[in-house]
């Protein structure tokens, strides 16, 4: 028997999730919901999906639904994957996973609570050249884990449009920044690759306090733009972490890891892709850093039915996370990123918190 997904989000959860879901075997999109009867009826007729929901509530009790893929905003969608949990279903979560500890403790334990599989949608750890950089640390190639550098800068209001889907992220109380956002995905990244964080300090931000939109509009945010973070793993080793969302001509992901035998660097010009994601590395005593080929395994797989150059490009590394969590519930391995690593990120975020109000290092430990 299939397993059946319901989809709460028209916008990114038709554009990229449904594309995903419908690469992965034995999984069928049954339903999606939305908050007004007349864009989840359009929404379903536009997608050929067999039922539209207008009331997330009603469709998370829906018998028919398997897996609540819940891609709204942070703070709206708390309730929603609570409920979820808690009435048995299996959860597909956006990024960032809560609006803050407390949201993120109280799904946290109603996941430990509820025996489903819980993922978030983290899904650069499945991009086929964070995967094979994963390869290479577990085999060694980087000796001693010395440190790092992780930069992740984008420019998304510097020069902002009045269209641009995300211009909520202005406002505050919504559970979003560039920390909580962009510097999620990099703290699933870097404790994919490196393993759990011990501690660190950190520098919260804002570096521009208006949005001045091209139909001469303006916004004064009262959210955050810009973080350091210094990171030391259990391990020992030490990354720098920087993100911001109003970076003047953003860079986009950098991460460039060394240690007692080698260095591996991964690059893309702005949020990584299966397409543009770059790995370079090179050993002690070697001529440098050199480009790694990806093989052919990485970019294409038979286990979902698209490969790395897909369009929409998420969509392929979303495929290969769904198609994981799909054989867990099955009882076939387990899922990643589950909400086991979704609650280290979102401790590690707390931590960044005080520390940047309090002015200290703070240790996980302290976070419970």
């Amino acid at each position: 028997m299939s397993l059946r997904v319901g989809i709460i989000s028209a916008n990114w959860g038709a554009f990229a999730h449904l594309p995903a879901w419908r690469a992965v075997p034995g999984v069928e999109v049954v339903g999606i919901c939305t908050s007004r009867r007349e864009t989840a009826e359009a929404a379903a007729r536009q997608h050929g999906i067999e039922s539209a929901f207008w009331d997330a509530q009603t469709m998370i009790c829906d018998p028919r639904i398997d897996i609540v893929d819940c891609g709204t905003r942070p703070s709206v969608r708390f309730p929603m994957v609570l409920s979820a949990l808690r009435k048995g279903k299996h959860v597909y979560n956006g990024i960032p996973c809560a609006a803050g500890i407390d949201h993120a403790r109280e799904l946290h334990e109603a996941w430990r609570a509820s025996e489903t599989v819980a993922v978030v949608d983290a899904y650069s750890e499945w991009l086929p050249a964070h995967r094979r950089a994963k390869e290479m640390i577990e085999s060694g190639y980087l000796g001693e884990p010395f440190g790092g550098t992780c930069l992740f800068n984008i420019s998304l209001f510097n020069t902002p449009h009045p269209q641009f889907p995300y211009n909520w992220f202005w406002q505050a109380g919504l559970g979003v920044s560039a920390l909580r956002n962009l510097g999620s995905h990099a703290l699933h990244m870097l404790v994919f690759l490196f393993g759990g964080i011990h501690e660190l300090v950190a520098h919260d931000g804002r570096l521009l306090n208006e949005w001045r939109f091209s139909d001469g509009s303006r916004i004064e945010p009262q959210t955050n733009d810009f973080a350091c973070l210094l990171l030391r793993f259990e391990s020992g080793m030490t990354i720098q972490l920087q993100v911001s969302w109003s970076a003047t001509l953003g860079s986009g992901w950098t991460l460039d890891a060394f240690g007692s035998r080698g260095r591996i660097g991964l690059q893309a010009p702005s949020f990584p892709t299966s397409r543009d994601t770059v790995l370079r590395a090179g050993s002690l005593g070697g001529a440098g850093l050199a480009t790694i080929e990806i093989p052919n395994q990485l970019l294409q797989t038979k286990d979902v039915a698209i490969g790395a150059d897909t369009e929409p490009q998420p969509s392929y590394p979303m495929a290969l996370s769904m198609q994981r969590m799909a054989a867990a519930i099955r009882g076939e391995g387990s899922a990643r990123p589950d909400f086991e690593q979704a609650w280290s990120v979102e401790r590690t975020l707390e931590a960044a918190r005080r520390s940047a109000e309090e002015r200290r290092w703070v240790r996980l430990d302290e976070i419970g």
